[in-house]
């Protein structure tokens, strides 16, 4: 079992969380709405994901890199990680973009 790709995730994720909190992008200007749309993010690539694996389009393919935990059939740990770094970087990055449009708009 190796925790590479997980620490990866989890110290790209700690970024995102410092971000957002440095320049109250997400969580620190409206807490339940970020968690309500985050969730629903998460639920959707879960979603997708258990229709691909279904259809047998996603594998779950043994790396060296990752743990080898299954949440399901075919769903790794790291995937789970990774829907939740996907949807709050995709929150991250819109509240960033008006932030800055916000910002140019003003001067």
């Amino acid at each position: 079992m190796n925790l590479a790709y997980a620490a990866a995730l989890l110290v790209s994720l700690a970024c995102l969380v410092l971000l957002d909190l440095r320049f109250a992008l997400v969580f620190r200007r409206r807490p339940a709405i970020a968690a309500g749309v985050l969730l629903i993010g998460v639920v959707f690539f879960i979603a997708w994901d258990a229709v691909g694996i279904s259809l047998g389009v996603f594998r779950h393919v043994d790396s060296r890199w990752a743990t080898g935990i299954l949440l399901s059939s075919q769903f790794p740990l790291e995937e789970m990680l990774f829907l939740v770094f996907l949807s709050y970087l995709t929150l991250v990055l819109l509240s960033g973009w008006r932030h800055l449009r916000a910002k140019r708009r003003s001067r």
